[in-house]
């Protein structure tokens, strides 16, 4: 099997935002509002005059990320609606330089990106409900979009990867997909090629150019590379309320503890996280997106390194059904404990379960269990090759949601 080296960087980065931004983000109402409200062309194509982001929209997006601990971001280039926030250079006036802005977005975003040494990839969609040669002459609109690709791969310098989605829309051979990855290949050799396969096929191996699966809102699982000849990644794409792009009334929003579990689910088989937001109009975020990915930067802030280069162990641990083990390259390993109750006065929190135990097979000596927040040390024993680890609760005041112990083998 081959294993590329672009690819297992690519695992090492482990969380990253994903960033759904066009005209759709106009009118609030999710990014598929053309397609699902049925919005006559000429009526849709008056946001053109509206869309002006602020000249800082794009620091300020990166800024969060790089906060929240992020090592790259994702962004619509150009979504279903087929309006791209990048000059297309005269293949199509349908783009952010003929907008009010009349400025190349994508280059604003890369350049933030580049200053912050966040690593931006370009999310690009296969359908396009806007160019009349999708519905009338196809073939002619595969050249359209292999242009529109090869600018976006040659305009802005080394990208990390370009995010594929639509190919759904028609069946897999019509998409003479050998020749749109061999234009990516031309000018980004280590450029990740990513082909979303949707909520209908979470995890499925695709093209043989394809560098990562994906697991849209789903929950990651190893990837069976048996008939695969080269070695691949997974990544999980999720949103924090139901729509994608903005939505003013889509208040449904997901915790930032349960944001925080899948964020240590998706390590547990070594798949990226990519968390999405939907920007405002003026490309500002909601306070409710900044803060979630706020309070994600405290957990990363503490527990940071224990997402990317450590690798799936394969140890099976016994107490917690959703506990796991994670090891580095400098030989130690991790701990992720799961609901870890507080401690204090029955009247004041629901006390169960304050202590149990954790067992798992563990041929080396330890020397040490801590966890990583405070370097509080945690009694453990090994008995017949299995290490039996004596948790113990938060002092009240303080619940990490997840939480990570070192486990420090003796040399």
């Amino acid at each position: 099997m081959i294993v590329k080296e672009y690819i297992k960087n690519f695992e090492k980065l482990g969380f990253g935002m994903f960033v759904h931004f066009g005209l759709y983000s106009i009118l609030g109402k999710g990014e598929w509002i053309r397609h699902s409200a049925q919005i006559p062309e000429e009526e849709y194509d008056l946001l053109l005059s509206e869309f002006n982001p602020d000249l800082d929209w794009a620091d300020n997006l990166v800024a969060t990320a790089k906060k929240a601990g992020c090592k790259y971001i994702t962004l619509t280039t150009r979504h279903h609606d087929g309006f791209s926030l990048y000059d297309t250079k005269g293949l199509s006036d349908y783009d952010a330089m003929h907008a009010k802005c009349k400025r190349d977005l994508v280059k604003e975003f890369v350049d933030a990106c580049n200053k912050n040494g966040i690593i931006p990839f370009f999310y690009h969609t296969m359908l396009d409900w806007h160019e009349p040669s999708y519905r009338l002459d196809f073939k002619k609109y595969l050249q359209y979009l292999r242009d529109s690709v090869e600018l976006i791969c040659t305009q802005y310098g080394k990208i990390g990867g370009i995010w594929f989605d639509g190919m759904w829309d028609k069946p897999a051979p019509e998409w003479e997909e050998d020749l749109l990855y061999a234009v990516i290949r031309k000018h980004q050799p280590e450029a990740m090629i990513i082909n979303n396969s949707g909520l209908s096929a979470l995890g499925a191996l695709g093209h043989i150019e394809l560098d990562s699966v994906t697991f849209e809102r789903g929950v990651p699982k190893p990837i069976n590379l048996d008939c695969s000849p080269k070695y691949i990644a997974s990544e999980m794409c999720e949103v924090l309320n139901e729509c994608w792009g903005y939505g003013a009334e889509d208040i449904c929003y997901k915790a930032p503890a349960t944001i925080i579990e899948e964020l240590a689910d998706c390590r547990k088989y070594r798949s990226n996280f990519l968390l999405n937001v939907g920007p405002l109009p003026n490309g500002r975020l909601r306070n409710i997106d900044a803060a979630t990915f706020e309070i994600i930067g405290q957990w990363m802030d503490i527990f940071g390194k224990t997402i990317g280069e450590p690798a799936p162990t394969g140890i099976t641990v016994t107490g917690n059904e959703r506990d796991f083990i994670l090891k580095s390259e400098d030989g130690n390993y991790y701990l992720f404990c799961y609901g870890l109750p507080s401690e204090s006065d029955p009247n004041v929190t629901r006390i169960h379960n304050l202590d149990y135990d954790l067992k798992f097979p563990f041929s080396s000596e330890i020397e040490s269990v801590t966890f990583m927040d405070n370097g509080d040390k945690i009694d453990f024993e090994q008995k017949d090759g299995i290490c039996t680890i004596h948790t113990f609760p938060y002092v009240f005041g303080r619940n990490l949601v997840v939480r990570v112990a070192k486990i420090k083998p003796k040399n």
